[in-house]
């Protein structure tokens, strides 16, 4: 035979399933139910524990709702059958199969139409609404209106056909319905687990029969660790089934006249039947109050290891260095950074104290931070260098954060992710220095470093106001090149540029007083503000100033001194309310004009009208020192 051959037949029972994955199901529901049935009469268990009910709404549960008139055609069918095979009357058959389906629909239809989902006992909320609507309430109703069906057509007693309907198929469905769910939700572990099941399950049968087949010792309470040793074992599927076989054993016995149930109705007002039931119900909810405690417990596991392994993928390649210490700087948690930027290990850091590892420059602010957060702040930004293992230091950015002591909220100890940030504060020292460089240019003159017209017409303004507050006066001298058009067109524009360079050079040679400005007024004209000085020390500035020009020597043939020469002018104020600080402009331009006028070479120093001579020419020497 080929292996095409093979393959194709292969793939026949799949391609069969797929095409029929219904009918098995189908078929499972209808031999499930008539099973139920069957051992629920043959074995006259029925009284206390009907198991077709809950059979059947388990798979209603399961099922997609379009499927559900199929599934109650397999299950009417089987239930009839089962019922049939006991040799049940066909007209009560009828009736308690009816009323099963209905039992069946009304339980399924609420059930799925609070919840979209498919069953989960695991869940407290659904395991509540279960109990409330398929164990309680649907019971309740069809059985009354079974017992007065029956009581009508049947003359069956009504109080206690209703009370055996409504304890049998309440106790049906608890036992039932969850075991089907757990098996056929859990089908493929159930079947991978079945061959090591059955020594625990048969360890269970053979206890359950010796225990409950005798009424000498009343032992039925060890049944109880033997369904905790099943679920444990092999989980909630099989402990149902191991329940539904100790409540089928029970109620074999009990229907006899034997066993430890019916020993003990003897001695209560309870009837056997119910002791059983009971006994049963309590078994299931001793199991489901179990898985539902440890299925919290693994739930609250997962959530941690998900917690853990978010925490362990953040700290692995985290950039920060994440450090937990007290307030004196002892460290008790430490997660390196995923760059090693600190050059240290994580035990090595975990070993140091905080403010040990800090530049001693950056130690008191943070010093003073810590103490903040010790005293009740929440958190702080701070920014300091730390040293790595060959001494350098690193910038680095650190985000602080109290942590509090849960039971009395004062503060225990500090969260500390620090950032390295050496590149950024080395991008902020370069912008900053370059800031500097342009504010300079701002207000400097490119030729000759000076201040320019614009930090000079700033300065003044500001000196003028502090005149004007402490009533001090306020000199100024205004200083030009003599003839310096002469000079370029003779020399040319750089050694032009030259010589205003050095006009600078011997202005700044007189003009030292920390307070006092120099600046290039326009052109070949320079300004020297010189605040707090009175007339006589602006005069002898102004004089010292062309002294020292002449004795730079700088040659120059179209000037009749043979050498560059300069005029000066100077005026002193004590600014007033009404005046602004260009009137002292005008009247050392007019004092300059006046040098001028005199044979340039020379200062000269305003004077007001009163005084009978606008300006007042001295002598070309130089002064020996300027006023004081």
């Amino acid at each position: 035979m080929s292996s095409a051959a093979t393959t194709h037949r292969g793939r026949l029972p799949r391609r069969w399933l797929q095409a029929h994955g219904l009918a098995p199901h189908l078929l499972g529901c209808l031999l499930l139910v008539g099973v139920g049935a069957g051992i629920s009469k043959l074995m006259a268990v029925s009284e206390f524990l009907w198991i077709p009910y809950g059979i059947l709404l388990a798979y209603l549960l399961l099922a997609p709702r379009r499927l559900w008139p199929a599934y109650l055609a397999a299950g009417l069918l089987g239930r009839l059958l089962g019922a049939a095979v006991a040799h049940v009357p066909w007209q009560s058959n009828l009736v308690e199969t009816s009323f099963d389906l209905l039992e069946a629909v009304l339980a399924a239809f609420w059930l799925r139409r609070r919840s979209a989902q498919l069953p989960n006992f695991m869940q407290y909320a659904y395991l509540k609404r279960f109990f409330a609507i398929a164990v309680l309430a649907v019971p309740l109703v069809t059985s009354l209106l079974h017992a007065l069906v029956e009581s009508l057509w049947l003359h069956l007693p009504f109080l206690l056909n209703f009370l055996s309907w409504a304890g049998s198929d309440s106790l049906g469905v608890c036992l039932a319905t969850p075991a089907v769910v757990a098996i056929f939700r859990g089908r493929r572990s159930f079947l991978r687990e079945s061959r090591q099941a059955w020594k625990t399950m048969l360890l269970l049968a053979a206890s359950s029969v010796v225990i409950l087949s005798q009424a000498k010792a009343p032992l039925h309470f060890l049944i109880y660790p033997l369904l905790i040793l099943v679920f444990l074992r092999l989980g909630i599927g099989w402990a149902a089934m191991a329940t539904v076989f100790v409540a089928i054993a029970g109620g074999w016995y009990t229907g006899h006249g034997e066993g430890p149930f019916f020993a003990a109705s003897a001695h209560s007002l309870l009837s056997p039947t119910v002791v059983l039931q009971i006994f049963a119900a309590s078994a299931m909810l001793m199991l489901y109050a179990i898985a539902m405690v440890l299925e919290n417990h693994r739930s609250t596991e997962r959530n941690l290891q998900k917690i853990a392994s978010l925490h362990r993928l953040v700290m692995e390649n985290s950039r920060d260095v994440i450090l937990v210490a007290d307030f004196e700087g002892n460290r008790s948690f430490v997660s390196g950074a995923k760059d090693g930027w600190s050059g240290w290990g994580d035990e090595e850091l975990k070993g140091k104290r905080t403010l040990d590892m800090v530049h001693p420059e950056d130690r008191p602010g943070l010093t003073a931070l810590i103490e903040a957060l010790r005293n009740g702040q929440n958190d702080a930004l701070a920014e300091y260098r730390i040293a790595k293992p060959d001494e350098s230091y690193v910038w680095v950015e650190a985000s602080l954060r109290t942590i509090r002591d849960p039971a009395t909220g004062a503060p225990k100890s500090i969260l500390n992710s620090m950032r390295e940030i050496t590149e950024r504060k080395l991008a902020e020292q370069k912008l900053a220095e370059a800031y500097r460089a342009v504010e300079e240019l701002a207000v400097t003159d490119a030729l000759t470093g000076l201040a320019n017209r614009r930090h000079f017409d700033q300065y003044l303004t500001t000196e003028w106001r502090r005149g004007m507050r402490e009533h001090t006066p306020l000199s100024l001298v205004i200083i030009d090149a003599d003839l310096f058009k002469s000079f370029n067109d003779t020399y040319g524009h750089l050694r032009g540029d030259n010589c205003l360079k050095q006009i600078a050079e011997a202005i700044q040679d007189v003009v030292s007083r920390p307070g006092d400005l120099v600046a290039r007024f326009g052109g070949e004209e320079f300004a020297v503000v010189l605040p707090n000085t009175d007339s006589s020390g602006a005069f002898q500035v102004a004089q010292d100033i062309c002294a020292a020009m002449r004795d730079r020597q700088l040659p120059h043939s179209g000037n009749p001194s043979g050498v560059v020469t300069i005029s000066a002018g100077c005026a002193t104020l004590v600014p007033q309310l009404g005046q602004h600080a260009p009137s002292l402009i005008d009247c050392a331009d007019q004092a300059l004009y006046e040098a001028k006028n005199k044979g340039r070479n020379r200062a000269c120093a305003f004077r007001s009208a009163e005084s009978g001579s606008p300006a007042i020419e001295i002598d070309r020497e130089p002064a020996a020192r300027r006023f004081a």
